[in-house]
């Protein structure tokens, strides 16, 4: 399967060719236009506001702009709502992410490498750490650094090291980080994780605005305390199984707080058996119980038999079963695997769980999500774009990728 590409070189038709094309389409009343170019993938939006000039000034008004903003923020509760990015590693200088775009159903190819090129020498192992709104964050192995690629602005640059100095791609845990957009809709962003240092839970910050480093000890919870404000952040300091340790920031207390929620002992949560798997993110647990089968081949293989979904009810409170994936919705994506890992998130009362698993050098990923308000679980198929033999190095969703908009108009072309 072919997937799109966002950026490159393009050969638009000549003005006339396209006004002609597009006569009927300038005829339609705005309101119906809107309707009709609200529902194209960002990458294809941008396509057509740089190959159709007749059209760009319509795509590139405020009020289209702010319509089409509301319409990702309010896009509904399944995986559509969000983009699901992937780091392919190729060949050195031709690293690319690819980015699935739900409503569409297609893969589109994010090239990094002419950006990451100023900053990173070449045959510099990269790993993909993070993305939220323009900004897309990287470990570097051989220089233990981070460098982030801010899309709108096609620039990049080194981060100074953290207070724990320069660090591997190892270093870093999925379920330990965060990258947020900060304010909102802006270039700038926060950079968070937590670390034990000396069996001591800490809290690291870089901001962009000031190109600065803040570590704080976080202190342990006093108990269950008052449920957690909209904005705090809860991120895995250290886990094993289903003992972890979670450090939480933000409204409630004066000063970052640790403590080690517990899985209740007769939910299928508990205990640390070893065909399940714990996946952490956001202050939400997956616990992935899978039972294994018998297959005519020597590769140890199981399938999944059931997700659960955990939340914490309160700071320094234990794990609350809060759904459970529906058996028939399990039965549309259950495959034999021998490995499994996987991230997950919330945003705007919306859990997104990502599942990626490897049997025999094929991979396959399975995206579900769980809308809060109205209990109800969604899985969207992902199309295979060629993962046989992937060299995948790092996974991240982002539910504000579709609300960027670059200053400029890169072109957005059918890859070959």
């Amino acid at each position: 399967m072919s997937d799109h590409q966002l950026a490159g070189d393009h050969h638009p038709s000549p003005a006339s060719a396209v006004t002609t094309a597009l006569g009927p389409l300038l005829l339609l009343p705005s309101e119906l236009l809107h309707d009709i170019l609200i529902r194209l993938a960002l990458p294809e939006l941008l396509r057509v506001r740089s190959v159709a000039r007749p059209l760009s000034h319509v795509i590139s008004s405020p009020d289209f702009r702010r319509l089409y903003h509301l319409s990702s923020a309010s896009s509904g509760p399944g995986p559509a709502a969000a983009w699901l990015l992937v780091f392919k590693k190729l060949r050195p200088r031709d690293a690319a992410l690819r980015g699935f775009h739900g409503p569409s159903g297609r893969w589109f190819r994010i090239p990094v490498s002419a950006i990451l090129a100023p900053a990173v020498p070449p045959g510099e192992d990269l790993y993909f750490l993070a993305a939220s709104g323009s900004s897309f964050l990287f470990a570097a192995n051989g220089r233990r650094e981070l460098v982030v690629v801010d899309l709108s602005a096609h620039a990049a640059r080194r981060l100074p090291p953290s207070p724990l100095g320069p660090r591997g791609t190892s270093s870093w845990r999925r379920f330990g980080l965060k990258l947020v957009a900060d304010p909102p809709g802006s270039s700038q962003f926060r950079f968070l994780f937590a670390e034990l240092v000396n069996n001591s839970a800490f809290l690291f910050e870089y901001q962009s605005e000031t190109d600065t480093w803040q570590s704080s000890e976080a202190v342990q919870a006093e108990g269950a305390s008052a449920a957690a404000g909209p904005d705090g952040t809860f991120l895995c300091a250290a886990h094993a199984g289903p003992d972890c340790v979670m450090v939480y920031s933000g409204p409630g207390v004066e000063r970052p707080v640790f403590f080690r929620p517990r899985f209740p002992h007769n939910q299928n949560g508990g205990g640390g058996g070893a065909d399940r798997l714990h996946v952490y993110g956001d202050g939400r647990a997956a616990v992935v119980r899978s039972m294994v089968i018998d297959e005519p081949s020597r590769t140890r293989v199981k399938v999944v038999a059931g997700v659960d979904l955990y939340g914490l009810g309160s700071v320094g409170g234990d794990w609350q079963l809060v759904s459970t994936v529906p058996g028939e919705l399990i039965e549309g994506f259950r495959k034999p695997y021998a490995v499994m890992t996987g991230l997950l998130s919330e945003r705007e009362g919306v859990v997104r769980l990502v599942l990626i698993s490897n049997c025999r050098g094929a991979w396959d990923i399975v995206w579900l999500s769980y809308d809060l308000a109205h209990g109800e679980w969604r899985w969207v198929p992902v199309p295979d774009w060629g993962t046989k033999g992937l060299n995948m190095a790092g996974i991240a969703v982002s539910s504000t990728f579709s609300r960027l908009w670059p200053p400029a108009a890169p072109p957005c072309s059918r890859s070959q």
